[in-house]
C-alpha cells in the first residue's frame, strides 16, 4: 500500500495558475467592490464578468458540477486544493463559479427540480446570471430545525407558506429562496417539514431587514417574513416531510469547500505575519529573533498544518467511499476545529502587528468575526464536536467485569499466560507478594 501526498502535475499546473491568478486580478476586487452576489451592479460586470470569461477559458468553472452541468465533475481533494487557493479572497469563489449558497442549493435543484425549474431556475444559476438564498434557520430556533415554526399548508393545487427567517443570506439579491417549512406539525420529528423553491419576487415575501457582521462591506443576511405566499404544489423539492433528506445534498461537500477557504484566510494570516516579524525590529533586534513571537509563528504554523491534513484526509475519505454518511465523524470534526484555528492564527497575527493590528486599517479584526461566523454557520461547534463523540464511542463495547480490560494486572496475567513458560527464572509481577 503506498501513500502519496503529491498532486500529480498537470492538476498542479491548474493550481499554480489560480494561486497566480487570485493573488494578482481577484482579490484586488475585495478593496473596492461591495457584495460578491450583487452580480447586477454595473462595476461587477465590468470588473468580474471578464475574469469569470477567463477562469472558463481555463477550464475550471464550477467543478464540483458533473459535465452535464458543464462542470469537470472534481473530486473532493482536487476541489479542497482549489477552494484552498481562490477561498483566500471574498470574490475567489464566485470569479470560480463555486459560491455559496448557490454551489448547494444547485445541487438541490440538480436532484429533485423539474424540468421546468431546472430550466428557470438552475440553468441561469449556474451560469452566474442569477444568485439565490437558502432560508433555513428563525429568529426563536436559530439551527434547529427541531423547534422551527415556519408552516406550509396545502390549500388546492398551491402550498401556503408563513412564517419567519433569519440570516438568510443573500436574500436582497436572490431570484429565489429555498425554504424550510413545516408540512406535517404531527409527523415523527425528522418527517414534519419539505423544502419549497420560492421566487423572489412571489407576493408576500418581505425582507424585514438585512443585517451583517463585523468586517462585512454591507449587510448581506435578511431578516425573512413570509406571509401568505402561495406557491404551486410542484414548488416542493423532493417529497413531501423530507427536508433533512434534502438538506444533507447540500451539506457534506459545502462544509469541506468552507473549511479550506478557512484554510486559506488563516494562511493569508500567517503571510503577513510572517512578513511583520521580519520586517520590525525592538529593542535591537528582529521580531522574528524573539523567542516568544518565534513560538506563537510556530503555533500558527502548526495548527494550520494540522487543520489542513484532516481536511484533505476527509476530502480522500469522502472520493474514497462516495459517501457523506460513512464519513460522518471526519465531516464533524473538519467543522468542530475550524473556528478555533482561525481564531488563534488570527489572533496571533493581530497581536504581533500592534496597534496597527488592531486596526481598520487590517484585516484581523473582520477574520476574528469569522472564526465566529464559521463556529455558528451549518450548525454550531457544540454540535459537531457531539457528533464526533458519538460516532467515535460506536466502536467501543463496554466491559462487564469489575476492573477494565486494560488493568495492568490483567494485561500481565494475559502476557504471562501467553509467554510465562518460554521464560527463564521468575517473572516479575505487578500483583502483591
Amino acid at each position: 500500500m503506498a501513500w502519496d501526498f503529491e498532486t500529480d502535475p498537470e492538476f498542479q499546473k491548474q493550481l499554480d495558475w489560480i494561486d497566480e491568478f487570485v493573488r494578482q486580478d481577484v482579490e484586488p476586487l475585495d478593496h473596492i467592490l461591495g457584495s460578491a452576489w450583487n452580480i447586477r451592479d454595473p462595476d461587477f460586470i465590468k470588473l468580474v464578468r471578464p475574469l469569470q470569461a477567463r477562469v472558463k477559458e481555463r477550464g475550471l468553472w464550477a467543478c464540483h458540477l458533473g459535465p452535464e452541468l458543464g462542470g469537470k465533475g472534481y473530486g473532493q481533494v482536487k476541489l479542497a486544493l482549489m477552494n484552498e487557493l481562490f477561498g483566500r479572497s471574498r470574490f475567489g469563489p464566485i470569479v470560480f463559479g463555486a459560491q455559496a449558497p448557490d454551489t448547494g442549493n444547485a445541487e438541490i435543484l440538480a436532484h429533485y427540480g423539474t424540468t421546468e425549474q431546472k430550466a428557470r431556475f438552475l440553468e441561469p444559476l449556474l451560469k452566474n446570471e442569477i444568485v439565490s438564498c437558502f432560508s433555513m434557520t428563525e429568529p426563536q430556533g436559530g439551527a434547529d430545525p427541531l423547534v422551527f415554526r415556519t408552516s406550509a399548508v396545502r390549500d388546492g393545487d398551491e402550498w401556503v407558506i408563513n412564517g419567519e427567517k433569519w440570516f438568510s443570506s443573500n436574500a436582497r439579491y436572490a431570484d429565489f429562496l429555498i425554504v424550510m417549512a413545516v408540512t406535517d406539525p404531527d409527523a415523527t420529528p425528522y418527517k414534519r417539514m419539505s423544502m419549497f423553491i420560492v421566487p423572489s419576487d412571489t407576493p408576500g415575501v418581505e425582507i424585514v431587514r438585512n443585517l451583517g457582521f463585523w468586517g462585512e462591506p454591507e449587510p448581506s443576511h435578511a431578516y425573512m417574513r413570509y406571509t401568505n405566499v402561495r406557491v404551486p404544489v410542484d414548488a416542493m423539492l423532493g417529497g413531501r416531510g423530507e427536508a433533512f433528506v434534502v438538506a444533507q445534498v447540500r451539506l457534506g461537500g459545502g462544509r469541506m469547500h468552507h473549511a479550506m477557504r478557512t484554510v486559506a484566510q488563516a494562511q493569508r494570516a500567517f503571510e503577513m505575519t510572517c512578513e511583520r516579524v521580519v520586517s520590525r525590529f525592538t529593542k535591537g533586534e528582529s521580531l522574528a529573533n524573539k523567542q516568544m513571537v518565534q513560538e506563537k509563528i510556530a503555533d500558527s504554523w502548526i495548527q494550520l498544518r494540522q487543520f489542513r491534513l484532516l481536511v484533505l484526509e476527509t476530502a480522500w475519505l469522502i472520493d474514497k467511499h462516495h459517501d457523506y454518511k460513512i464519513v460522518r465523524k471526519n465531516i464533524a470534526a473538519v467543522k468542530a476545529i475550524m473556528p478555533s484555528v482561525l481564531h488563534d492564527v488570527s489572533a496571533r497575527a493581530l497581536h504581533l502587528h500592534g496597534s496597527f493590528g488592531i486596526s481598520t486599517e487590517m484585516p484581523f479584526s473582520d477574520l476574528l468575526i469569522n472564526s465566529y461566523h464559521v463556529g455558528l454557520a451549518d450548525g454550531p461547534t457544540e454540535v459537531h464536536k457531539v457528533t464526533v463523540a458519538r460516532e467515535v464511542l460506536k466502536d467501543f463495547k463496554p466491559s462487564n467485569a469489575m476492573f477494565p480490560t486494560y488493568h495492568l494486572l490483567e494485561e500481565e496475567a494475559r502476557a504471562l499466560e501467553k509467554y510465562g513458560a518460554l521464560m527463564e527464572g521468575v517473572p516479575t509481577t505487578r500483583a502483591p507478594a
